[in-house]
């Protein structure tokens, strides 16, 4: 059954609420698909303005007859004929309830009705108080009663349009709020699918060892530590951790901890209360509490200062925090997924990282090993990223075998992440050719001696009398042009350069380091 509660709370009811209120003296309230007032149910009674109801619902037998008026309302909704929708019936007391059913998904879900008014000439005031009595001792008169709310004629096709206009109003927002769980489930579906393990890509030994850990972790709710080099992969890691585990449905929450000083990254952790320093204008909640009963991811935990170690200690520990400038501790339910590329045994032993905490979060310890430790993975992720980063018609470029081989030499200080980025940069330079030849390559990595270092790359001007030299050269001479050309069009605002260019904004300052096109002031 539909819990019609929250749509009362609709502008539209509320405006309509006052509406009727103020032209016609009479309430409007809700009822369900059983004939239930939903005020009565929750022990309300609003005072009608008909002194004859208000007298009849605060007598026991009065009530009772009330309500089953109502709900002989509900009989007439459900099984009368088509036509219009609004029905009229004269209760016990011989009042009229107008009602408008409101139908959701094709089912009877309540009605929106008013009560105690009259259409026609009213019986006489003794015969009520009569009948008043009848339900309850009372030495009340009917000199003591006030004007009995006339509705008729037009007035009464006023109200009948009035009630069908808000349950059409409570029909539509009932299939947006339909539409809008729709779309959040199928984002969780899609989320799910997207951070399987399976969907992250490796099947060398290194990474089999990593799929075998992760499905022993994700059931636990254990703090899980995540080690390795920067651009591995760790966050990834993190949200298949989530997605395959029994927090899925709840928030995944994600903080660098490098990003922000002391008091900006304590105030975001935490939340902070409404004047706690300058700015502070209002009660904010923390990212802890925004996480409650799911998953909260700090990278890069090793650049976290000790006196915010001893705040997150006490999270994990006690499940308790205090915003800043606040006495009110809150407690919270999260799943903390640490990442760092530092060695934090070390840093321990250095002074640099509290112990208690470094053992608190290195219950489980996952180890992303970086890309030059899992090369037989190399030839899948190339894939895997033309078809990710392909913009064009019909299937992704090829790389040319001798492209591959310099990938293969080359030792990826930048992980998987420098990998997308120069697949990204050499879609965008390939345009519509069918392969991606050596010469496109970054010379970086086309130059690395197999060792880890590479030889550096010469600074190229565009030839002044036309292309000239190799292939390689007139390329980039063309690509230094165009960036240089584009930072002065752009007055060096290289985020929109670069989504003009079609490439992410870190590829477009390495190659303007490369290029030696960094704005001189």
């Amino acid at each position: 059954m539909v819990d019609l509660r929250p749509y009362g709370k609709l502008h539209t009811i509320l405006m309509l609420k006052d509406v009727i209120r103020r032209w016609w003296g009479v309430e409007l309230a809700f009822a369900d698909a059983r004939g239930y007032v939903l005020d009565h149910a929750e022990g309300k009674i609003v005072p009608p303005a008909n002194d004859f109801c208000r007298q009849a619902l605060f007598s026991k037998e009065g009530f009772r007859r009330c309500n089953e008026s109502v709900r002989l309302v509900r009989d007439k909704l459900k099984n009368g004929a088509k036509g219009r929708r609004v029905v009229v019936h004269e209760c016990h007391l011989g009042f009229d309830v107008v009602a408008a059913p409101i139908h959701l998904d094709g089912e009877l879900a309540g009605f929106l009705f008013t009560g105690g008014s009259v259409a026609r000439d009213v019986v006489a005031r003794a015969e009520l108080v009569r009948k008043v009595k009848e339900l309850g001792p009372s030495s009340w008169t009917a000199e003591e009663s006030g004007q009995i709310p006339r509705i008729d004629g037009g007035s009464l096709e006023h109200l009948m349009d009035l009630l069908e206009l808000a349950v059409d109003d409570i029909s539509r927002f009932h299939h947006e709020i339909k539409a809008r769980d729709r779309e959040v489930a199928e984002v969780a579906r899609e989320l799910g699918e997207r951070y399987r393990f399976e969907n992250i890509v490796g099947h060398s030994r290194t990474m089999q060892q990593v799929y075998r850990l992760l499905e022993k972790v994700v059931e636990s709710d254990s703090t899980v530590l995540i080690h390795g080099e920067s651009g591995t992969g760790k966050e990834l890691v993190a949200r298949a951790i989530h997605y395959n585990g029994p927090r899925a449905k709840r928030q995944f929450v994600v903080q660098n901890c490098s990003a922000f000083n002391d008091n900006l990254l304590e105030s975001a952790l935490f939340g902070h209360a409404k004047g706690a320093f300058t700015g502070a204008i209002k009660d904010k909640k923390g990212l802890f509490e925004i996480a409650d009963g799911g998953t909260f991811f700090l990278d890069e935990i090793g650049d976290m200062s000790f006196a915010l170690q001893v705040k997150l200690l006490r999270v994990l520990q006690e499940g308790t925090f205090t915003p800043v400038g606040s006495t009110e501790q809150k407690t919270v339910d999260v799943r903390v997924i640490a990442a760092t590329h530092k060695d934090l045994q070390k840093m321990v032993e250095r002074n640099e990282f509290r112990e208690d905490l470094y053992y608190r979060i290195n219950v489980i310890k996952v180890p992303v090993p970086p890309l030059r430790e899992r090369m037989d993975d190399l030839a899948i992720l190339v894939e895997h990223f033309l078809r990710k980063h392909h913009r064009g018609k019909g299937p992704p470029p090829r790389l040319a075998s001798d492209a591959l081989a310099a990938f293969q030499r080359y030792p990826w200080p930048g992980n998987i992440r420098e990998l997308e980025n120069e697949i990204e940069r050499l879609l965008v330079l390939g345009g519509d050719l069918p392969e991606l030849p050596e010469e496109l390559v970054s010379s970086r990595i086309r130059e690395a001696d197999g060792g880890g270092g590479a030889r550096p790359a010469p600074r190229l001007s565009p030839p002044a009398g036309g292309p000239a030299g190799s292939l390689r050269e007139a390329i980039e001479a063309l690509e230094r042009d165009l960036i240089h050309q584009g930072l002065i069009r752009t007055h060096w605002n290289k985020s929109q350069l670069a989504k003009e260019l079609g490439i992410s904004r870190s590829n477009l300052i390495q190659k303007c380091s490369y290029y030696g096109l960094d704005r001189k002031e």
